[in-house]
């Protein structure tokens, strides 16, 4: 059987003529993207930033999906109006979306299409245009930029500074291709360094044009173009190499209308630095080990296990939610890791001899050694286990994170990305120390660490959700925030009727970026790296 053509996509999302869902003011737009499984079960593969105050919106995060010619790979992008900080977008007005393959969106190259309601009927005149284009650089630039005598725009206080960086697209036309954080009231900001798929920027090549665009920002939406200019990545670059590369701001209209009008503002760009990224099969292949670690909620919400209304029930047929959560997410992890020995713990019993509650006991009993062959290994522990205990409480999800931490931790001090950790927790409750988890992710989050969440029965979830959000969201009881998202929360209800692949897919879907993610900011390069330049030096 031939292998399936599979090649890397970068989706660009814009819009216009959005609903405008807000009094007082427009809505405010985000796309999330989700694809189907061939049984129709629709799954999440991410989300745009928000675009506050905008009905004809820009999207700067991209899409990158893998593409298939001989598969029919059905997308739905779905348009929502944000107005809280909840991951869960049925509180959110729902704007439009549009349902097409993937084949329709690379065939087209940009596709323009009409939203259309949950009833198929107009979403007003709104419409969607995604752009593709295959991926065939894994280079990426890593800016650091500032500005000076920018032009105040604000009649109270000074103006609120972003960048905007366009490519200019084979059609002739500006795309955008990345939108820096707000520095507030200052006129002369520093921006957080930030980095940009060479791809995106340029498509890869080092001469094509960039226009780079100063806004200050309103919360109305009507930001005001600060100025502007155009360059080359390789400009950039070379600038940048001795000294910062600096580039007069201009405003057009101004200059037209002010005589002796010089410029709008300086900006410096302190650091362009092209590198290589390094892929998560780079980083497996290289010799990077998955850890994979198990715990189980055995709290006395659950109900008795002997009772087949329990989710700790085993069906006549040797299943319950528990069994196949293990099962789905185990069976993929646990080829990544070469002696697929895996530590398996249980929390919120009353274990024996003692019967004191224990929040990460192993399932084995076996404090010395918690350690179980293969998935199947697990399964069995689980099994044996089950009746040895007495369920009861609270649910505390502190311990078994900080436990899996110290392990990461150590790995830390290693001078290569030799080691990554996953952590299952398969619960069926609220958490009972919520601030103690909070800071326990907040201090995973400098790890080598992930964090899997699979939610069964019918319990409130949204504190789940909350931990899946944004890192900048989630800080510790003393205040810190999270360095990254390790969170992936998934309720196992939404695929009780999907094939066990697509519980799976969901559930790992964010682990290989998290992982890049972390070796890369730690500028770790793999055991035994393939050819190609360091990640963390020049290419």
């Amino acid at each position: 059987m031939a292998a399936q053509c599979v090649t890397k996509v970068e989706l660009t999302v814009a819009c216009q003529n959005l609903l405008d869902q807000d009094i007082g003011s427009k809505s405010d737009p985000l796309c999330v993207l989700l694809m189907s499984s061939s049984e129709s079960q629709w799954y999440e593969l991410g989300r745009t930033e928000k675009v506050q105050n905008c009905l004809d919106p820009k999207f700067a995060k991209k899409f990158v999906v893998d593409y298939c010619f001989e598969m029919v790979q059905k997308l739905k992008f779905g348009i929502y109006d944000i107005d809280n900080k909840t991951i869960d977008l049925s509180d959110d007005d729902f704007l439009g979306e549009l349902e097409c393959t993937l084949g329709q969106i690379v065939s087209s190259k940009n596709l323009t299409r009409p939203l259309v309601l949950k009833n198929k009927t107009p979403a007003g005149k709104g419409t969607i245009t995604i752009s593709a284009e295959e991926i065939k650089d894994n280079r990426v630039v890593n800016f650091e930029a500032e500005a000076r005598k920018l032009d105040n725009k604000d009649f109270f206080g000074k103006s609120d500074p972003y960048l905007e960086f366009y490519k200019l697209t084979e059609s002739g036309s500006w795309q955008l291709a990345h939108r820096t954080e707000v520095v507030k009231n200052n006129l002369n900001p520093t921006w957080k360094p930030f980095r940009i798929p060479l791809q995106s920027l340029c498509g890869g090549d080092m001469e094509r044009s960039i226009k780079v665009e100063c806004y200050d920002y309103d919360d109305d939406g009507s930001h005001d173009l600060i100025g502007s200019f155009e360059t080359t990545m390789k400009r950039l670059e070379e600038a940048s190499r001795t000294s910062p590369a600096e580039f007069e701001c201009i405003n057009s209209k101004k200059k037209q209308k002010k005589k002796g009008y010089k410029n709008s503002g300086v900006v410096s760009v302190k650091l362009c630095q092209v590198v290589k990224e390094y892929s998560f099969l780079d980083y497996i292949m290289g010799g990077c080990q998955i850890n994979f670690t198990v715990a189980v909620d055995f709290t006395g919400s659950n109900g008795d296990p002997r009772s087949p209304q329990s989710l700790h029930y085993i069906s006549p047929q040797g299943v319950n939610e528990y069994l196949t959560a293990i099962w789905s997410v185990g069976n993929v992890i646990q080829d990544y890791d070469s002696d697929k020995m895996f530590p398996a713990f249980g929390f919120g019993a009353q274990i024996p001899p003692s019967w004191q509650v224990s929040h990460e006991f192993p399932l084995n009993f076996n404090p010395s050694n918690p350690f179980c062959a293969g998935i199947q290994g697990v399964v069995e522990a689980y099994r044996v286990c089950l009746p040895q205990v007495k369920l009861y409480g609270p649910t505390n999800f502190s311990p078994i994170i900080n436990h899996v931490a110290c392990f990461a931790k150590q790995a830390v001090q290693q001078t290569t990305a030799a080691q990554y950790f996953v952590l299952l927790i398969i619960t069926d409750g609220v958490i009972t120390d919520m601030d103690e988890t909070r800071s326990a992710i907040v201090n995973a989050s400098r790890l080598p660490m992930s964090i899997i969440i699979i939610g069964v029965g019918e319990a409130d979830f949204s504190a789940m959700e909350f931990l899946d959000g944004d890192s900048g969201c989630l800080r510790s009881m003393s205040g810190e925030a999270a360095m990254r998202d390790i969170v992936q929360f998934v309720p196992f209800r939404q695929f009780q009727n999907a094939p066990r692949e697509a519980l799976a897919k969901m559930v790992l879907a964010e682990v290989p970026a998290q992982l890049v993610n972390f070796f890369t900011t730690m500028k770790l390069n793999p055991p035994n790296p393939g050819p190609g330049p360091n990640p963390a030096g020049t290419v």
